[in-house]
């Protein structure tokens, strides 16, 4: 009999109901219970001055920058823990987790690079061309610099 590789496969996880649902379509369609599974969330990076483009603003004083911080971490929690629930009901895959901060879109590359994934896969916020191009996409971003084959994974809005 064959012996099945095991695959490592970098899923990229964030709040929204696109990411979640990439998740579980991968986990019905794509990943073996063989595969190593590492769930990456990508924190923006602090915002320490907040306001319009004019005079009108404020600077985040340091009390408020912990605040946003423990805040954030906690989303970020929150995010794996149901990431992982997610895998361990599906597939009973115990998935790593991996927390960067900075741009998703070069971090998500950096990560695969680094952890010599076979797969990354990711979900579609499915942006229409002028908020893609305001934004970016980072899912466009990452199928064309990622060092592994990308699944992007497009929510059905039907």
């Amino acid at each position: 009999m064959a012996e099945i590789k095991r695959k490592k496969v970098v899923i990229a996880v964030d709040e929204s109901d696109e990411s979640i649902y990439a998740l579980r379509w991968a986990l019905e369609h794509t990943v073996q219970p063989t595969d190593e599974v590492v769930l990456l969330h990508v924190q923006p990076p602090p915002q320490l001055y907040a306001g319009g483009g004019g005079p009108v603003g404020f600077y985040a004083t340091p009390e408020l920058l912990i605040s946003m911080k423990k805040h954030q971490e906690r989303a970020t929690e929150l995010i794996l823990e149901n990431a992982k629930k997610i895998c361990e009901e599906s597939k009973q895959i115990n998935a790593t987790t991996l927390v960067k901060v900075g741009d998703p879109r070069d971090l998500i590359c950096e990560t695969v690079e680094k952890e010599h994934a076979d797969l990354l896969i990711l979900g579609s916020h499915g942006y229409g061309a002028i908020k893609r191009a305001f934004l970016g996409s980072v899912s466009d971003y990452c199928a064309h610099r990622s060092k592994c084959p990308v699944l992007v994974v497009k929510k059905n809005h039907k």
